[in-house]
């Protein structure tokens, strides 16, 4: 059996989109190549760490996946071309857009899409490390063991990144937090290595639950860690101090309505994969539905928000 790259070359405000439309066609190990991020990373002491892929263009950001060659093979990667065409009417400023499909052998698969992942230092003390690298901690840090497989979370994206950043301020010992839209489990595993004692780890795609526990056992958290299979909040029947979603501003503006529901009293909802132009319109929506904007975080085209439920009567 043999494997289809398809890579996208398009702008840094463009990339979440693109990633989603991948997902939803079924890409396996979606990678992300983000100029931006090796630019601002040049003047950092931790410059060491990023290997820079060879012909990496700095002006055009890039969107790598990988589909079996099947029968079912031109319908979807016609499908992929249609939407990411369809994305400026959405506001969006998809770049060059092109669409490069290359066959590679199941045998080259494997590794073909590893090259891109070193351990990555972020926050203060959080490390993620890719689980076929070898790493030695240093006193103090938080190490994540991942392996994304076709699920998304390395921690390289600028929006992974804020919301790892935002647990590792508000985690504390012994809370409950629910991660919607988990991926590889990078946040739900984050929470549980930062103390929580309770994370529920939902994703509406089977394989990426199936991946995520599996990250779980790997880092030894299956006792404090479920991740099942859900849409959202639907049929969920617990508490949390944390609710955390790092998706696109849609989701987030529709989680908005029932985020309250799921928090304990003084709880936080992070939100996060909002691209800076639609950010007043997830604020306005938290607000329609009683939560408080309490901080912003930008990294790039990107921002989280954290917020909570505005006190009855205000």
């Amino acid at each position: 059996m043999n494997w289809v790259e398809i890579k996208v070359k398009t702008t840094t405000e463009a990339i979440e989109a693109v990633s989603n439309i991948f997902y939803e066609a079924g890409v396996a190990g979606v990678v992300i190549e983000d100029p931006k991020i090796y630019l601002r990373s040049q003047d950092s002491d931790r410059w060491d760490y990023l290997d820079i892929p060879e012909g990496l263009d700095f002006e055009v950001a890039q969107v790598t996946g990988y589909l079996v060659e099947d029968s079912s093979l031109a319908e979807r990667t016609q499908v992929i071309r249609d939407r990411i065409r369809e994305l400026p009417s959405y506001g969006l400023d998809i770049g060059k857009g092109e669409v490069a499909l290359t066959t590679i052998s199941e045998a080259d698969w494997g590794s073909a899409w590893k090259k891109y992942y070193k351990p990555t230092h972020i926050g203060k003390n959080i490390v993620i490390k890719p689980s076929w690298e070898v790493y030695t901690p240093k006193a103090g840090e938080v190490v994540i063991e991942l392996d994304p497989g076709m699920a998304f979370g390395t921690g390289t994206h600028e929006t992974t990144m804020l919301c790892l950043e935002i647990l590792e301020k508000y985690t504390k010992k012994d809370m409950t937090v629910i991660d919607v839209g988990c991926g590889s489990g990078i946040l739900s595993i984050a929470c549980g290595k930062l103390g929580a004692k309770q994370v529920l780890a939902i994703d509406k795609d089977e394989n990426a639950v199936c991946i995520a526990r599996e990250n779980i056992r790997r880092n030894n958290l299956d006792t404090q860690i479920q991740a099942v299979k859900g849409d959202k909040l639907i049929d969920i029947n617990t508490k949390a101090d944390i609710i955390v979603a790092n998706i696109i501003a849609d989701v987030v503006i529709d989680l908005a309505k029932d985020a309250a529901l799921y928090l304990q009293d003084n709880g936080i909802f992070i939100a996060s994969g909002i691209i800076k132009d639609r950010k007043l319109s997830v604020i306005e929506a938290l607000g329609k539905n009683g939560f408080d904007v309490i901080g912003q975080f930008e990294k790039g085209e990107w921002v989280a928000l954290v917020s909570t439920q505005a006190p009855i009567g205000s």
